[in-house]
């Protein structure tokens, strides 16, 4: 997959398919227009792609709250190349486009630029100043420039439309599982692991920490099951997520102890995967009734893992 992180950048390309969104998520809903546009693609020949922002359109609204990431770009790339896609289209959301007509945004970008020929976009899909540009904008503009469109009806599970905006809900929740269910994959957070205060180790638990992303969304204080990934392999785990009340303050991290896992892994990459939150965090009496409940939280964990087969 080639990526294009500008306009500027987009030349010289064959005509294409596109799918058009924001794909914060890239969850069931964006996937089944992803794998549409491939398939579209496909069949006549055409290459697919995929058009979002860098940045989310939020963040030159100043009257609106900030909007908390589900994915780190890198992943978010990631995913759609594995959906086979050919062109990514990473354009930042600025200023000018901001302020554009839909029938410019059309006409100098989805035609000029990316040659368009079909498109595929979700029901509420919306672009240009004001966000005025609609599916109904797209039809019509397709018809005067020669491209077609398809909208997706919203895509449900359990009767519930899936979005972003509910995901991001069951996150702040703690709902790993019905996340994973409306997600397609685990919910993940990934980082650098840093030096934390050492106290697991002395008491036989020694855990990974890393630092809460403050633009990922993050699940609540609690303790979870998770796989760890390390150099490419997963292993059983299970995640503390909060700020330590029994032993002092400190600021919110994840703390993972992975299972059977005995190697030093200060400054190294790792990425914990949420399966099902066990309980939330509290203060303990001390240290003893604190290690008391790792250990029963780590029993937990570890029948889980087997029940799955993962130790």
């Amino acid at each position: 997959m080639k990526i294009f992180n500008s306009l500027e950048e987009v030349n010289g390309i064959q005509p294409t398919v596109v799918a058009l969104g924001n794909f914060d998520g890239v969850h069931k809903g964006h996937q089944q227009i992803i794998e549409r546009t491939v398939r579209s693609a496909q069949d006549m020949g055409l290459k697919s792609a995929v058009f979002t922002f860098s940045n989310h359109t939020r963040t030159l609204l100043k009257n609106l709250p900030a909007v908390k990431n589900i994915l780190y770009a890198e992943e978010k790339a990631k995913i759609i190349e594995t959906m086979g896609i050919d062109y990514m289209f990473n354009i930042p959301f600025t200023n000018d486009i901001l302020t554009m007509s839909p029938e410019d945004f059309i006409k100098d970008i989805l035609v000029d630029k990316f040659k368009i020929r079909e498109a595929y976009c979700g029901f509420n899909y919306s672009f240009g100043y004001k966000a005025k540009g609609t599916p109904e904008v797209l039809m019509h503009e397709g018809l005067k420039h020669g491209f077609g469109i398809h909208v997706q009806e919203p895509y449900k599970i359990d009767n519930i439309i899936v979005s972003s905006t509910y995901i991001r809900n069951l996150i702040a929740e703690g709902d790993m599982e019905r996340c994973m269910k409306f997600m397609g994959r685990m919910y993940s957070i990934g980082g650098e692991v840093v030096v934390g205060n050492k106290l697991g180790r002395t008491i036989g638990f020694p855990t990974s920490n890393i630092m809460i992303d403050e633009t990922m969304a993050t699940p609540p204080n609690g303790v979870y099951i998770t796989y760890c990934t390390y150099n490419g392999v997963k292993y059983p785990s299970v995640t503390n997520v909060g700020v330590k009340p029994t032993v002092g303050i400190y600021n919110k991290n994840i703390e993972t102890h992975i299972f059977n896992f005995d190697r030093e892994l200060y400054g190294k990459q790792i990425r914990v995967e949420f399966i099902k939150r066990t309980r939330e965090e509290r203060k303990f009496s001390g240290i003893e009734e604190l290690s008391k409940q790792i250990e029963s939280d780590c029993i937990m964990a570890k029948a889980y893992h087997r029940e799955k087969g993962s130790l």
